[in-house]
């Protein structure tokens, strides 16, 4: 990640990033300050939500059946799915939640969102440990193939800033964006295949869905944590590509349309 914000002409000693760890950090605690669990609720909202879907969808539509290991298959589309929502809708209002911050001092506008958006990386990375715990817990056989899950993730940071990028920029300019947004990530966590395995999918539509990079490295993280046998980007090496042009596609170009709008956003907010 440094690597392509190096390259995208941010500072090339990173003057900055002591500044979005910092801010990344406090943005985190803050979150659960009052409360009387803590960052306990940053594991307990994926699992409470976990638990009402796999009751529901094994107890009465029946839809694991036919996978291994369900239980953890639902988790990890669950927390997943939970670090795309949270880290999104969070960058999105990064820039408008602080713009008395940012009439006042200059930075570079990019920090606050690269920074909420490792907030919500700080969450998942949490919420992977547990998952790993509940797999080593239900007698899940964990080599090395697990390993993939950190490039995976990798791959969906970059995709998450990518549109994070634009999310930030036309918040500003446009708040209705919240709203609709809203409506696609409702939309999207049905479309993803989460709660249902991919095999309940007719094959031209589920590769179809699998050229999203939110649902490659989901179906991808399972297979590598669960090691079962299922479609994946693999099974059809002609899409094999596609998911990761496109995550890489969306944070270059978001990045530029992002710095275009930046110089407006004192006015803005």
């Amino acid at each position: 990640m440094l690597k392509y914000l190096g390259m995208l002409g941010i500072k090339s000693k990173y003057r900055y990033w002591h500044l979005i760890k910092e801010i990344a950090i406090t943005d985190f605690k803050l979150k659960y300050q009052g409360s009387v669990f803590g960052y306990l609720w940053s594991l307990g909202k994926p699992l409470a939500y976990f638990g009402v879907l796999y009751v529901v969808f094994t107890s009465v539509f029946k839809l694991g059946n036919s996978i291994p290991h369900y239980p953890i298959y639902l988790l990890m589309g669950v927390v997943i799915f939970g670090f795309w929502g949270e880290a999104t809708s969070m960058a999105m209002n990064s820039i408008v939640s602080r713009g008395d911050l940012i009439r006042k001092i200059y930075f570079p506008r990019i920090v606050l969102v690269i920074a909420s958006t490792l907030t919500s990386l700080i969450t998942l990375s949490l919420n992977m440990l547990i998952v790993l715990a509940f797999a080593i817990f239900s007698g899940v056989h964990i080599g090395f193939s697990a390993l993939w899950i950190i490039p995976l993730i990798i791959e969906l940071y970059i995709f998450v800033v990518g549109v994070s990028f634009y999310l930030a920029a036309l918040y500003v300019r446009f708040r209705d964006i919240g709203h609709i947004w809203e409506v696609i990530n409702q939309a999207l966590f049905y479309a993803t295949p989460i709660i249902y395995p991919l095999v309940l999918v007719p094959t031209n539509f589920a590769k179809l869905l699998m050229i999203s990079p939110l649902a490659q490295v989901i179906q991808d993280s399972r297979i590598a944590l669960i090691n079962f046998n299922a479609l994946s980007t693999k099974d059809y090496w002609g899409f094999y590509i596609i998911p990761e042009i496109i995550a890489i596609g969306i944070f270059i170009s978001g990045y530029f349309v992002f710095q275009k709008m930046a110089a407006k956003f004192a006015e803005e907010v």
